[in-house]
Formats: structure tokens, C-alpha cells, sequence
């Protein structure tokens, strides 16, 4: 298979199961490397790109208490959105991807910090990345990150011999 969006989208198809995306640091990139695969409409279900913290709280859900207490640049931010994004579209997975992409400091957080979150039938996990490079680098090394986990989550199912395609929460 070509690239982790085609073989994600490939594999997501395989198993009758969708996914939807919970953006920041990446800006949209994740879904509009997942929308770039032909047929990818059969698979994603939607996203929202939550720049600002009032979008993360109003629509995804984040509890204000997780952005008081950890921050939006932080492993507890992109569960909730990624749980957010899943309730919010009713898709089998959801992937959300906040951090910092430079040029400066957030919240007192080293350029190149990055949570992904994957939420899914199984629950929910977060991958804390550190990653180096500017900014578009950072992004994209991200958008793939995102794609990978989600790969691998689905081998991982498959494997297990459980249902990829359920799509209520756990």
C-alpha cells in the first residue's frame, strides 16, 4: 500500500469501521491527508479543527477543568478530544493531535511537544511525541504519527479477532 493515509483508509474500509479527526497543532493536515485517498469517503466521517481552547471546550467537550489543571498541550487535552470528536460524529475511531509547533514555547511546553489521542471501541490512548525540526515538519511528522497509531491499533483488533466496527463508546 502507498502512504499511512492509503493504508489507513484501505484498512478502516476492510473492517466497515470510520474514523474522524480532532485537529490543533495540525490545522486540518490530518484530514486533508486522509481526504486526499479515493474513496476515503466511505471512512471519514468528519473533523474539527480546535485552534483555540474555547473550540476545544464548546464543541469537542474538553472539560475546562482538564485545560485549568493540564493544559490544552497535554496528554488529558487529546484524550478528551479525541473522545469529543467520537461522540460528537458517532464514527468507529477518532484521532485528535494537539502540541507545539514552534515557533515559540506554549504553556511553558518545548517546541516539538505532541499528544496524539486515538479514541476507539478498546478506549482511549495517547501517544506523547517529541519531535524536532520547524514547524510544518512538526506538523507533518504528526498527521503521520496519528495515521500510524490508528494503523496499528486496527492490526492489533484484527489480530485479537474483535469487531473493529463498533462505534459506541466503551
Amino acid at each position: 500500500m502507498g502512504s499511512p493515509a492509503e493504508a489507513l483508509v484501505h484498512a478502516l474500509r476492510e473492517r466497515g469501521a470510520t474514523v474522524a479527526t480532532a485537529e490543533s497543532l495540525t490545522g486540518g493536515r490530518l484530514a486533508a491527508r486522509l481526504t486526499e485517498v479515493p474513496g476515503a469517503s466511505q471512512v471519514f466521517v468528519g473533523g474539527v479543527v480546535s485552534y483555540q481552547t474555547q473550540v476545544k471546550v464548546e464543541v469537542l467537550g474538553v472539560p475546562q477543568q482538564v485545560v485549568d489543571t493540564d493544559g490544552v498541550i497535554s496528554a488529558a487535552c487529546a484524550r478528551a478530544m479525541a473522545e469529543g470528536a467520537r461522540r460528537l460524529v458517532g464514527s468507529s475511531y477518532a484521532l485528535s493531535t494537539t502540541g507545539v509547533a514552534g515557533p515559540d514555547r506554549q504553556e511553558d511546553q518545548p517546541v516539538g511537544t505532541v499528544y496524539v489521542g486515538l479514541a476507539g471501541p478498546e478506549g482511549t490512548q495517547v501517544l506523547a511525541l517529541r519531535l524536532s525540526g520547524g514547524r510544518g515538519a512538526i506538523q507533518d511528522a504528526t498527521v503521520v504519527a496519528a495515521l500510524t497509531a490508528l494503523s496499528e491499533e486496527l492490526t492489533a483488533v484484527s489480530a485479537a479477532g474483535r469487531p473493529a466496527e463498533d462505534s459506541g463508546l466503551g
